[in-house]
This record gives structure tokens, C-alpha cells and sequence, in this order.
């Protein structure tokens, strides 16, 4: 008999009594078709909110970009809110619904039916001092980009208690397997399965042609000192695109795997090398 694959669920008794609807900022569009959208939910007998994830919630309904689901991806992770993408723009790799197709996959929602994947995240702090920061989250990835122009990055890495290297570079991607398909991809990281239990290190732009990504196991902490001669040095370290803390020479990045998965619910029509082919232009001509 086949081990059953903790990534993906399918569910067939799920039930859904309060839905919150997360709509992307200043979009007048999202934000009506989010009023209809609560309108026809109420008819279902489901009781809805607005701009608000509460551990009461059943369901949370992404309106949107992949940018929307990012924003919050940790919450949602924490209070283990199962969540659907409505992409009103452009598919993304997250947010993998159009509008014409969000009626029936919430009418199959509702009526029990689900196929959800648990989406590995990374937890990050800073360490000044040997005093550490509260912890950030990321569902994409945690980056280490320099905010000079003409001053590579010296980051003294290691994966638990071993020395991988230093990297000489403009920065340093530590992502999840779904944030695989973000920045990693563009500084030229692999592509990796987010079934897989990983953490990528893609530095960005090395200095020696030999600094190539490395793919880790999850069960890695992976730490990151910048090292300069200069004390006005620094860099900016950047949370699944939102600032997080400003690191100085001698801070030290920490990254593991976070105790919470994302519950992402995700359509049964679209598999994830359907949307890779969509996204990348894979066979095509353009």
C-alpha cells in the first residue's frame, strides 16, 4: 500500500459555516465583487467578514493577486485557516482561480468536497548581539539584498553548526519550494515541487561563478552573518516583499522551516505543471 502523502488532502466532509474575504487594498473592483460575493454567501446561509482572518473563520477567500495571499499567509498559517486564491488579474502560481470560476469551486467547497495542500513556510529572526528579534514569516521567501550600489555583500553562511561558504554578493534568497517560482527563479534558482520538504539558498548575483544555489533539507536552520570592515555597512532583509529589519555588520539572519503550514486549497482542474506550462510559456512560441 502507498504512504499517504501528508502534502495534499482531499476531504470530503469539509464544512464551511464562516468565510472571511480578504480583498487587495485600494482595488475598487475586488472590493465590489467581494460585497457580491458576501451577498451570495449569506444566501448560502454562511456568515461572512471582511478584511479580517479570526481563528473562528472555516475559510478564508483571497480577492486579488499572489501579493494579496502573501500579505496574509501568516496569519492565515497560525490559525490554520484554510485558504482559496481568487486571482482578478493575471493567474498566479497561488491565487489560481479566475472569477468565472469561483461559484463552482465554492459551491463544491460547501458542499464538502476539498483538495488542500499544506504549503511550507519559513520562520525568520534577527540576531543583534546574541539577542534575537520576534519572529517574521514567510510563505515566498526571506532576502538579504544589499541597499548600496557599489558594495557587494560578505555573508558568512551555515546550514545548522556547518559552514557552507561565504557568499560574495548582492544579496541571498532563502526560500520555501513555493517561493521557488518568485525571485529565486529570476536570480537563477532551480524550480522545486512544493510537495518537497526543502529550503533553496540562491545568492543573487555572486562575485565567483561558482556560488551556485544549494537546495537543503527543511529540517535546517540556516544562518546568515554579514561580515564588513566598514561599520556604516548594511543591508535590508525583506519578508515575502515587505521590509523587515535593517542588518548591520555582525547581525545574523536565522531561518528554519516555521511549525505551521499554510492550508492552501487549491482547484482540481489545475495541477501545479498546468500552471508552470501557463505561467512560464513552457511549448510556446511567444
Amino acid at each position: 500500500m502507498a504512504a499517504r502523502d501528508p502534502f495534499v488532502r482531499s476531504i470530503d466532509d469539509f464544512q464551511v459555516r464562516r468565510a472571511g474575504i480578504i480583498v487587495k487594498k485600494d482595488n475598487g473592483s475586488a472590493a465590489d465583487y467581494a460585497r457580491r460575493l458576501q451577498d451570495w454567501l449569506n444566501r448560502q446561509s454562511i456568515e461572512t467578514t471582511l478584511n479580517e482572518l479570526t481563528p473562528q473563520l472555516d475559510l478564508g477567500i483571497i480577492l486579488g493577486g499572489d501579493g494579496t495571499l502573501l500579505h496574509v499567509a501568516e496569519t492565515a498559517a497560525r490559525y490554520e485557516v484554510p485558504v482559496i486564491g481568487i486571482n482578478l488579474g493575471n493567474l498566479g502560481f497561488l491565487t489560481e482561480l479566475t472569477e468565472t470560476e469561483t461559484k463552482p469551486a465554492l459551491r463544491a467547497i460547501i458542499g464538502g468536497a476539498v483538495t488542500m495542500e499544506l504549503r511550507s513556510m519559513l520562520k525568520a529572526r534577527l540576531l543583534r548581539e546574541g539577542e534575537p528579534s520576534d519572529y517574521r514569516y514567510a510563505l515566498n521567501d526571506v532576502v538579504i539584498s544589499k541597499n548600496a550600489a557599489d558594495r557587494l555583500l560578505y555573508l558568512f553562511t551555515k546550514a545548522d553548526n556547518d559552514y557552507i561558504t561565504t557568499y560574495k554578493a548582492d544579496g541571498l534568497i532563502l526560500s520555501t519550494p513555493t517561493g521557488s517560482t518568485a525571485y529565486s527563479l529570476s536570480a537563477g534558482g532551480p524550480l522545486v515541487h512544493p510537495g518537497l520538504k526543502t529550503i533553496l539558498v540562491t545568492p543573487i548575483c555572486p562575485f565567483m561563478l561558482s556560488s551556485r544555489p544549494i537546495i537543503l533539507p527543511a529540517d535546517k536552520t540556516i544562518s546568515s552573518e554579514l561580515q564588513a570592515d566598514d561599520a556604516s555597512a548594511a543591508a535590508d532583509i525583506i519578508i515575502d516583499g515587505q521590509k523587515g529589519w535593517e542588518m548591520k555588520p555582525g547581525d545574523i539572519l536565522e531561518v528554519a522551516q516555521a511549525e505551521h503550514p499554510l492550508h492552501l486549497i487549491v482547484s482540481t482542474e489545475k495541477d501545479y505543471f498546468a500552471i508552470l506550462r501557463n505561467k512560464l510559456k513552457w511549448g510556446s512560441n511567444a
